[in-house]
C-alpha cells in the first residue's frame, strides 16, 4: 500500500485571513521575527494498487482543491 499527499494552499496573491491572524498571535505570545504564515491542508491517500500521476492530479483539482484560490502538489510517500 503507497502513501499519497496532497498539500493545498491559498495562491501567492490570495489573501490568507487565518495566516495572518496566526502571526499577529504569534507576535502577542512573544515569538519574534515571523513576517508571514500560509495555512493550507494536507491530504493524505492510501493507495492500493497502482494509480498513475494523471488520476491524482484529477483527484486534486476536481476535489480537494478549489484551484481559482488554491495551488496543490502531489508527493508519493513510499509503499507499506
Amino acid at each position: 500500500m503507497a502513501k499519497v499527499v496532497v498539500h493545498v494552499m491559498p495562491k501567492a496573491e490570495i489573501l490568507d485571513p487565518q495566516g495572518q491572524a496566526i502571526v499577529g498571535a504569534l507576535g502577542r505570545l512573544g515569538f519574534d521575527g515571523i513576517s508571514d504564515v500560509r495555512q493550507g491542508k494536507r491530504f493524505e491517500l492510501e493507495i492500493d494498487g497502482d494509480i498513475d500521476d494523471d488520476k491524482l492530479a484529477e483527484i486534486a483539482e476536481s476535489l480537494l482543491a478549489n484551484t481559482v484560490i488554491e495551488d496543490w502538489t502531489v508527493t508519493r510517500e513510499g509503499q507499506a
